[in-house]
């Protein structure tokens, strides 16, 4: 301002001189507020005593949202910023475990129902493809937090001039916001938390699978437990996936932080005041619970402990009915119907699901399937290498 001839150059050097040496009292501002009711002008007052009469220039021709969502787009860029770091602490973590188990069978489950064999590397490949889209996401998301209003009480540069909105955006990173009312569209602020409330929503969906993967009953792979751990004040046996359930509770918690940031966007004409509480807590709660939970998360992945034996041993539990598939495919291309060759290849299976039967010996026992097949046929497709054909192929295309 004092660069434009607006206010005395040396009133601006008095300001930056009495203002950057003072020792500002938070209790004194209380005391002010206390009367005033009105957190910037308290601060406000509190510098005048510092600056003397120069202080008539601060300020001048701005408003109160010109400071705090400045402020505030500053500080969710930060925020960003730490938190892109996270992200890619677990992507580094992922890409190594995923590399270290590419080739290591397990079962695929839909519906939490055996289906076909994949590897725990392409397990985790998945989980790393989609938080590099949250990351993506996130870039976004602070391109899109990253703007600057300077622009007076009702945002069209009336007292002040759109010269100082550049130069303030300049220095704190940001980018002039191209129209504003009194304050900075809040439309921006709700693509930030919904994209939090998304990246929290893959957290939780790592965090289920592992949790599914640590039950007794599967015991695939499970959280490290450290010598001395207790997993239960009553069952001394217990080793329990605490850290990946206390991921699925954070989780909800930044998710919940989306609706009210989608419902700040609808302010009275060009300001209310009905989402300046909403931002005050859900600013440093959204993104200092995901921070933490994205490092737990790394944490749970580094030190993950895998059960390849384990994985073969439930993949081998229903006798080949994982290959069911491929049979039924090879009867189609001999020339039966997919009707029938569903039919004959299910009534085997089913056997198998009631009557522990092996799948295999029944399907050689089977004359409308052995019309068409060789046994040698059937034992060639019992081979887990087949599905495993195109696993660098995935690779590939994941990590480059």
């Amino acid at each position: 301002m004092a660069e434009l001839g607006i206010i005395p150059r040396e009133a601006a050097a008095a300001i930056w001189d009495k203002g950057g040496a003072a020792e500002f009292n938070i209790g004194r501002i209380d005391e002010i507020e206390a009367i005033t009711k009105h957190d910037v002008i308290a601060f406000l007052t509190h510098l005048a005593e510092f600056v003397g009469p120069d202080a008539r220039f601060v300020h001048q021709g701005m408003t109160s949202s010109d400071v705090l969502d400045t402020c505030l787009n500053v500080q969710l860029t930060r925020a960003a910023d730490l938190l892109l770091t996270d992200l890619d602490r677990l992507l580094a973590a992922l890409k190594t475990r995923a590399k270290e188990h590419k080739l290591t069978v397990t079962i695929g489950r839909s519906h939490g129902i055996h289906a076909e064999p994949t590897t725990f590397g392409i397990k985790l490949a998945q989980a790393y493809a989609e938080f590099q889209r949250n990351k993506a996401r996130l870039e976004a998301a602070r391109k899109e937090v990253a703007t600057c209003a300077i622009s007076g009480a009702i945002g069209t540069f009336a007292n002040t001039d759109p010269r100082v909105e550049e130069y303030v955006a300049d220095a704190m990173g940001l980018e002039p916001e191209p129209v504003s009312t009194q304050v900075i569209p809040r439309d921006r602020h709700a693509m930030f938390f919904a994209t939090l409330a998304i990246i929290a929503s893959s957290v939780e969906r790592l965090a289920t699978e592992i949790r599914h993967l640590q039950r007794t009953e599967v015991l695939e792979a499970e959280e490290y437990f450290a010598p001395g751990q207790k997993g239960s004040s009553a069952m001394p046996h217990k080793r329990n996936p605490v850290l990946t359930e206390n991921l699925t509770g954070l989780a909800r918690m930044v998710r919940a932080y989306a609706m009210p940031a989608m419902e700040n966007v609808a302010l009275w004409h060009e300001r209310d005041i009905s989402h300046s509480s909403v931002e005050r807590m859900i600013g440093p709660d959204a993104t200092v619970t995901l921070d933490f939970a994205l490092n737990r998360l790394a944490g749970v992945i580094e030190k993950l402990v895998v059960y390849p034996d384990r994985m073969r041993a439930n993949l081998e539990k229903l006798s080949g009915l994982h290959n069911s598939q491929r049979v039924l495919l090879a009867l189609t291309q001999k020339g039966v119907s997919r009707e029938d060759a569903y039919l004959f290849v299910q009534r085997n299976a089913m056997k198998t699901w009631n009557e522990g039967a092996d799948f295999l010996t029944e399907l050689k026992s089977d004359d409308e399937v052995t019309k068409h097949l060789s046994e040698a046929e059937l034992d060639e497709m019992f081979d887990i290498a087949y599905h495993l054909k195109h696993a660098d192929t995935i690779f590939s295309r994941v990590f480059g």
